[in-house]
Formats: structure tokens, C-alpha cells, sequence
């Protein structure tokens, strides 16, 4: 199965907002904020389709997420998820006094997952917290 090695960038979406609007247990932002923007080169890479599922793994877990064929680059080897639970799962939790969390420029791997889905956020949270 191909892998490629990534530099991960999250970030706040105009998407990202408006589904957030609807509710966080809504379709809209489900479909606005489990998705990875990738290079249209990165997912020929990967023997992939736009709407297909990726995993991105990092140091600090991996998620299952939409791949998304992102309108801006060229930018190859490097990927964007929005702000959100699901990017919540993969980013470093430690604050090294900040008090925000790395949220930018961490090194990621990102493959096929065609036959993983993405979580619901109620899903997501039972599944990783216990809760949901």
C-alpha cells in the first residue's frame, strides 16, 4: 500500500465555520472538518480519488479523514486538515508554555484507507475518550 511522508498544516476553514453553524453533530460539519486538503499530485501518488478515506498518522495517532483535492498549490508533500476533532487526535497535546498545542509543520504519513471509515464525531469520541 503506498504511503507518502507529509508536513501537516492545520488551520481555521470558511467551511470549517459554516458547518460548525449547522452543529457539530451535523452532516455539514462532519463534511467540513474530517477531510484532508492533498496535493492533486500526492493523491495520483496514492492511487486515490478525491472522497476517498486516508489515515494520517503522526507521532501522536493517526485518524481517518475524507481526502480532499486541495484548490491551492502546487504545494507536493505537504497536507491540510481543518481545526477539529479529528485533527485534535493527531497533533502534539503538550503546550510547551504556549498554552496552545503545535498546530503547524508536523511531520505526518498519509495512506489509503479504503476500507476504514470515518468516524461520526459521536463515534470518534466513544472510540477515543470513551464518551460519546
Amino acid at each position: 500500500m503506498p504511503k507518502l511522508k507529509v508536513l501537516l498544516l492545520t488551520g481555521r476553514t470558511i467551511d470549517q465555520g459554516t458547518g460548525k453553524e449547522y452543529g457539530k453533530l451535523s452532516e455539514e460539519y462532519l463534511k467540513s472538518v474530517a477531510v484532508c486538503e492533498v496535493d492533486s499530485d500526492n493523491i495520483i501518488s496514492l492511487g486515490i480519488k478525491e472522497n476517498d478515506n486516508i489515515k494520517v498518522i503522526t507521532d501522536f495517532g493517526s485518524v481517518v479523514v475524507k481526502a480532499k483535492e486541495s484548490a491551492r498549490g502546487p504545494h507536493p508533500m505537504i497536507v491540510f486538515i481543518p481545526y477539529g476533532p479529528w485533527a485534535n487526535l493527531i497533533v502534539d497535546p503538550k503546550t510547551h508554555g504556549t498554552g496552545m498545542p503545535s498546530l503547524k509543520g508536523l511531520s505526518a504519513e498519509i495512506e489509503p484507507a479504503l476500507d476504514e471509515k470515518v468516524l461520526s464525531l459521536p463515534d470518534l469520541l466513544k472510540e477515543c475518550y470513551g464518551k460519546g
